[in-house]
């Protein structure tokens, strides 16, 4: 009888233990399979906030909010409701801003004289001052930026652009420093790069300050004479233009100070202001417009003749109001003044 009741009860004992085995297997496939359930139902509910966010959210990649309300170049205010994902531009400074911003991805139309940088040279072309209106409806892109000239000759089709969904920003003209950071940063604002454009505008701020400080050292100063169009028909650049303000900024005298903004004097009025450095803009389409200059009858005597103080820079990057406009005070200011900016 003991016999049979150990035996009985080894039998119980494995038993219970078979079954707690099958129990915790069980169990723990119960575990594994709820496990994976909780992590499949977590990423379908994390996937679906994201996809919620993106389509509700007004926040741009950059953290700026949106909508967002600015004034544009007419004075008037202008609200953009949702981070523009598709942008026309319509002027080449317009366009070197935009790209200077990091926007290069969302642009999707430049105006035909747009050359800069080297990828805007791939982007579709929507016309210039005379806008190809069709081609811009069919693209419908969230923003358009347009210039005065635009709102002051064509203001019947940016309502049409408006009437059709298009956000319209009027961006104003330039004529100085303070001018183009207010460009920039108005780009900035309606696109969500408002970082970038400080940014930006910092490092030009910066850059000038650092020109104006060597500047103090000049002692001598140099008449200068910009030309801007060559003969002839030679036009230069007067009070109230990029050009004046930075011979300014180096410390040197603009021949045609006298003068306000884009002027056109004759060979003789140019041999009589006698500069000691002539400056050509128009290089890109010219060829050797340095020996041009030297070359001219009548002018033997002028003093930046007889130095051969005759020098070429790129024409965008002293009358284009970007970014690189700091690059051109730069550049003028060694051609200038090698001994103080070298």
């Amino acid at each position: 009888m003991m016999k049979q009741m150990k035996k009985w009860g080894l039998l119980s004992f494995i038993l219970l233990v078979m079954m707690a085995i099958v129990v915790g297997c069980n169990s723990e496939e119960v575990q594994t399979e709820t496990n994976e359930d909780s992590e499949v139902s977590s990423e379908a509910i994390t996937k679906e906030e994201e996809e919620n966010k993106d389509e509700n959210s007004n926040d741009s990649i950059g953290g700026q909010q949106f909508p967002v309300s600015v004034i544009d170049g007419t004075g008037q205010e202008v609200t953009i409701e949702k981070e523009p994902k598709t942008i026309v531009s319509l002027q080449a400074s317009n366009t070197e801003v935009s790209f200077a911003l990091g926007l290069e991805e969302k642009i999707v139309g430049v105006s035909d004289f747009c050359n800069y940088p080297a990828e805007a040279l791939e982007v579709d072309k929507v016309g210039a001052q005379d806008m190809n209106v069709e081609l811009i409806l069919s693209m419908l892109p969230d923003l358009a930026l347009v210039s005065a000239y635009h709102y002051n000759n064509h203001a019947e089709i940016l309502n049409q652009f408006k009437d059709a969904g298009i956000n319209v920003i009027v961006v104003g003209d330039a004529s100085n420093f303070n001018d183009v950071y207010e460009k920039i940063e108005l780009i900035g604002a309606v696109t969500g790069a408002t970082a970038e454009a400080e940014v930006i505008v910092t490092d030009m701020q910066k850059r000038l300050e650092t020109v104006k400080g060597l500047a103090k050292e000049v002692t001598e100063q140099k008449k200068i004479w910009v030309e801007v169009a060559p003969a002839p028909d030679i036009f230069t650049t007067g009070q109230g233009t990029f050009m004046h303000e930075m011979l300014e900024v180096i410390n040197a005298i603009n021949a045609a100070g006298e003068h306000e903004g884009w002027v056109m004097l004759t060979e003789e009025e140019i041999v009589q202001l006698n500069p000691d450095v002539i400056i050509t803009t128009y290089g890109s389409y010219y060829e050797n417009p340095e020996q041009s200059v030297l070359s001219r009858d009548g002018w033997s005597d002028v003093s930046a003749i007889k130095s051969e103080q005759v020098f070429d820079v790129e024409g965008d990057i002293v009358v284009r109001p970007g970014p690189r406009l700091i690059e051109g005070v730069e550049h003028i200011a060694k051609y200038i003044y090698p001994e103080i900016f070298n």
